[in-house]
């Protein structure tokens, strides 16, 4: 993965406001600890230790949430197959 985030403005950018919650999604959380492989090493190492990942600070976003509070930032970004994601995007917050 080349594209790395460290500017703090940058970082600021990739929050978003998902049930009530300050969350940023698991592909921005990869490119910021620079993970090779992206979202599939960060949700690897995070199934590995599940157990310290409640479902208040991890969880999946549905459909709504994405279409109401994503999709105008990925334009024509489409789940599933032939799209840029199999599946919705898991978001981290510290908020739990």
């Amino acid at each position: 993965m080349s594209e790395i985030i460290n500017d703090c403005q940058e970082i600021e950018d990739k929050i978003y406001s998902i049930r009530g919650k300050y969350v940023m999604l698991d592909s921005d959380l990869a490119k910021i600890y620079n993970y090779t492989n992206g979202t599939k090493d960060l949700n690897k190492l995070v199934k590995r230790h599940i157990d310290k990942f409640s479902s208040e600070i991890y969880f999946q976003i549905s459909l709504e949430e994405y279409n109401e509070v994503l999709r105008f930032q990925f334009g024509t970004l489409e789940i599933g197959r032939g799209g840029h994601r199999k599946y919705f995007p898991y978001v981290f917050t510290l908020d739990g």
